[in-house]
């Protein structure tokens, strides 16, 4: 078997994890109603769960920091990739169980504590797994890999919500959110032995414990003046790629956990009808990343530009079928087709360049939330869910740009940028506060001065990077 096959295999392997992460993060969307019925919380109480969820992947990196510190080496150096990827499904593992005694004493700070916990094992999976995508294989189509790894994990998002939902409700279209907490545990506990049986099955797979790093020598990527430092912290592409992921984030969730209360207070939608358009958000993010991940499959030309105009396609009929078996009426997202032409065109216009590819994307999701605020009924709705089509790229693009030329320090640069997850809690906490104080509608001015920021750092990281050697302008061929 040749190394490219091999490598190939290895990155199957790994995307489980990253399906894992969807999976969860978008299940949490169900879990919020529940507990607050449940709970007799307010709706600030139960945007808890998001918080408890999101701020874990700060305090994971912490204790990430911390250790590496006192052992006088980079943790993951130490023990290795695959072995942390383990420990980190193990960790997550735990916290499922936790769902179990919160469910029999009726506890909210429990089940709180076991979302915190699971978490704190995605912390670790996500400081390995980016940087691990990226380095099985060239570097200059590492970004693309880490997209496609995204379009595993947006497959979660999209059918997560309607397996939690049909485990606890027992009908994906149920508008009744007054189950018993008793019908959570079991999901979850399910949940955590699906966990501990990947940590298995990577634990014997070949995915390598000290990947080698495979630089991009030609295609416009160079490193002969790449500067090497004794931490992560001195390379400034890092530090504005923190902030630049605390941003993304925090306007891929703010914008997706404000909806349903917009569609029902401001448009009279019910519970019921809002799910889909949810569901839609979210397979939004897959049909941007299944375009864009089409570069990694080293096809030929006019093939990669037919899969290209196609891909989204496939990834909008996913969501037609998840919902078709949900029982929704279809009838209303046919018109979205014509908007994912918008994120073909995009993508053409990019060239493959992660820097290209922020920018043009950055500004499509301040047109888009614009275009959201300014008007109303379904066009404000359609332009809210296309902002899931504009974040689709933004990760992998971030991710690449703020690692590059780090050698070394890589996987201590990635902890720092896994760190910055908690912006999908505390950005969304923020529109929430400014919804409070003038209306959910305005509250998206949140989004458009993240995107905003976003646009920023792809122009100013440009001039960083060639300030070091490094050109990511005419990297690959296509989106990420």
């Amino acid at each position: 078997m040749n190394k490219s096959s091999t490598q190939w295999g290895q990155f199957i392997s790994l995307v489980t994890v990253f399906f894992f992460w969807g999976f969860v993060a978008a299940s949490n969307d169900i879990l919020i109603p529940v507990f607050k019925e449940a709970f007799d919380l307010t709706q600030g109480q139960s945007q808890l769960v998001a918080v408890a969820f999101y701020v874990a992947y700060t305090v994971g990196s912490v204790i990430y920091m911390i250790i590496s510190l006192a052992i006088g080496k980079d943790l993951v150096n130490k023990i290795g990739y695959k072995n942390a990827l383990v420990l980190g499904l193990v960790v997550s593992a735990l916290g499922t169980i936790l769902f179990y005694p919160a469910a029999n004493t009726g506890s909210f700070a429990l089940m709180l504590s076991g979302l915190f916990i699971v978490g704190l094992g995605f912390s670790l999976q996500q400081t390995v797994a980016n940087p691990l995508a990226i380095a099985l294989g060239p570097e200059k189509t590492g970004s693309q890999r880490l997209t496609l790894a995204g379009g595993i994990n947006n497959f979660g998002t999209t059918i997560g919500p309607l397996i939690v939902s049909f485990a606890i409700f027992g009908s994906a279209t149920n508008s009744d959110t007054t189950a018993s907490i008793e019908s959570v545990k079991i999901p979850y506990l399910c949940l955590g032995v699906a966990f501990l049986l990947v940590a298995v099955f990577l634990k014997f797979s070949k995915v390598p414990n000290k990947p080698e790093v495979e630089e991009a020598a030609t295609d416009g990527t160079h490193y002969e003046n790449v500067i090497s430092r004794k931490s992560a912290l001195h390379y400034p592409q890092l530090v504005l790629g923190m902030l630049a992921i605390f941003v993304y984030v925090g306007v891929e969730v703010s914008t997706a956990s404000n909806l349903p209360a917009y569609m029902e207070k401001d448009l009279g939608f019910s519970v019921k009808d809002v799910a889909p358009y949810i569901s839609l958000y979210w397979a939004s993010m897959m049909i941007g990343r299944w375009s864009g991940a089409v570069e990694a499959f080293n096809l030929s030309k006019p093939t990669e530009k037919f899969v290209k105009l196609i891909a989204p396609y496939l990834a909008f009929s996913v969501f037609l079928l998840v919902n078709f078996i949900a029982g929704h009426d279809l009838g209303a997202f046919y018109i979205y087709a014509a908007i994912i032409l918008v994120l073909i065109a995009a993508d053409y216009m990019s060239q493959g360049s992660p820097v290209r590819m922020l920018l043009i994307f950055a500004i499509l999701g301040i047109i888009a939330t614009t275009i959201g605020m300014a008007t109303t009924g379904m066009v404000s709705v359609y332009a809210f869910t296309s902002v899931g089509l504009f974040c689709s790229t933004l990760w992998p693009c971030i991710f690449t740009l703020a690692l590059a030329g780090l050698g070394k320090s890589t996987s201590q640069g990635s902890s720092f940028l896994v760190m910055m997850i908690m912006g999908g809690g505390i950005v969304s906490w923020l529109q929430g506060v400014i919804a409070d104080s003038t209306s959910i509608h305005y509250s998206y001015i949140v989004g458009i001065v993240c995107f905003a920021y976003l646009a920023f750092y792809a122009i100013r990281v440009k001039s960083i990077l060639k300030s070091q050697g490094i050109s990511y302008d005419s990297q690959v061929s296509g989106g990420h």
